[in-house]
């Protein structure tokens, strides 16, 4: 348990008293001569992340005074989790002051490793906190972000169509909502071509997941995430290098499944739709060629221009059928293109919208919320780009200008004009360590989509 908000289980915890450098001579003046002059020689400043331990007469820790970054942080104390020895923790009252829930999950999240194949280093610090709603919320996203990580962190060995089905499955049972699935040649049966192409070369079969969950009288959101747990490239095939992390190509699935988790655990006034198209990219004598010509739900017809460009051939057909529900809104993730990451680099989404309210409420929750996102626009003077001769629309554009706002417009042919629709094309990854962020599988944009669906 690393935070603690049942009170039968309190006990005397050593504060941590949070500052930043401007604030930094207040906090020295409030200290004994002693811890003041321990302070200054260890050399805290108050700078972001510096920690300065303060010993008490019997040579355990009295206090802990921590620098964070001024305004309001969610990651503030993440680093203490692992940083601070083993014991009992409490927020002390500094210069700055941490809001318990923003502690709650940057605690939390400080504390996260992935420890399925290797032991964890050591345990986390626990923090002690008093419950609230709002901490037991904070916590609840932390553990969704949690999931997300768990599952992208996963090898592809372990986290193929069927366990991304067992998860999704299990999150329906725990919160009251229906799953439903389509495996293999039912595909075809029910009319999802797309997803079937592309997925029936592996020796693990594709599918279609979705969860239903809601009053049917409420406003109904679509949520649909990508679920390529391998991509080889297909016969295409990328590189060494470019297959090293192709694990993490289902991170869209993971978000989609992660956010309808917490649509349902917060019991949101809206009638969910999850819908996570599910294969593996893979080279056998039945994969899918460059130059085939691939059948829609929708009915269009797509040229296989590159077999790489897989993500938006399985997106079209989950986005067409998410669409005949006629929902009021259709958010998807996707790790859809390197594109975006030459763009914007690892920490920055990618959001492409067809409706400015809907971009804006985005837009606002991200910043106030420090979980960045960034907008590009869906230039449709760019569909010029697919034009083929033997079939409607080719999958991946031509003259490699513009991939992420291309691979957006594809999608975009698949989404009627009176639907409002967000796209994030996220990388879902930690390329460099940070407090509460190690190397590895990441959430991004998941509480800012969570907080504009909850503002209605």
């Amino acid at each position: 348990m690393t935070v603690i908000t049942d009170k039968k289980a309190f006990e005397k915890a050593v504060p941590i008293l949070a500052t930043d450098a401007k604030r930094l001579p207040k906090l020295l003046d409030s200290l004994s001569p002693a811890e003041r002059h321990w302070a200054v020689a260890s050399g805290f400043d108050g700078a972001v992340n510096a920690v300065a331990i303060l010993p008490d007469a019997k040579g355990g820790i009295a206090r802990v005074l921590a620098g964070v970054r001024a305004g309001d942080d969610p990651w503030a104390i993440a680093g203490l989790a692992l940083k601070l020895p083993r014991g009992r923790y409490a927020l002390g009252k500094g210069p700055v002051t941490i809001a318990p829930e923003k502690a709650a999950f940057a605690w939390d999240l400080g504390g996260y490793q992935f420890a399925r194949y290797k032991k964890a280093k050591r345990k986390p610090a626990d923090l002690q906190l008093e419950g609230s709603s709002r901490v037991k919320e904070a916590l609840d996203m932390a553990q969704a972000v949690r999931l997300v990580r768990d599952m992208v962190n996963t090898p592809a060995e372990d986290m193929g169509p069927e366990q991304l089905s067992d998860i999704a499955r299990e999150q329906a049972e725990l919160f009251g909502g229906e799953f439903d699935e389509w495996v293999g040649d039912e595909l075809l049966a029910q009319n999802f071509p797309a997803i079937h192409a592309v997925g029936r070369a592996a020796a693990r079969a594709p599918r279609l997941l979705e969860i239903n969950w809601g009053n049917p009288k409420h406003p109904k959101v679509a949520i649909v995430g990508k679920g390529v747990c391998f991509d080889s490239g297909g016969l295409d095939i990328k590189t060494a290098e470019g297959m090293r992390l192709m694990k993490k190509d289902m991170g869209g699935a993971a978000h989609a499944i992660a956010l309808s988790r917490l649509i349902m655990q917060r019991e949101l006034p809206v009638r969910l739709h999850m819908v996570v198209p599910t294969v593996e990219n893979a080279i056998s004598g039945n994969a899918y060629r460059p130059g085939d010509v691939v059948r829609t739900r929708k009915g269009l017809t797509v040229e296989i221009g590159n077999t790489d460009a897989e993500g938006r051939v399985i997106l079209c057909d989950a986005l067409a059928y998410a669409a005949e529900g006629k929902p009021k809104t259709i958010v998807d993730f996707a790790t859809l293109t390197g594109a975006a990451r030459v763009a914007l680099g690892p920490e920055l989404p990618v959001l492409f919208a067809n409706d400015e309210k809907l971009a804006a409420k985005l837009l606002a929750q991200a910043q106030a919320l420090d979980d960045p996102i960034w907008r590009l626009p869906l230039w449709r003077n760019y569909r010029r780009f697919f034009d083929t001769e033997i079939a409607d629309i080719n999958n991946s554009g031509r003259g490699g200008y513009a991939g992420s706002i291309v691979a957006a417009l594809f999608l975009d042919y698949f989404v009627p004009e009176d639907i409002a629709w967000a796209h994030f094309d996220v990388f879902a990854w930690n390329d460099a360590s940070r407090p509460g962020r190690p190397v590895g599988g990441e959430a991004q944009g998941l509480r800012a989509v969570l907080a504009a669906l909850e503002a209605g």
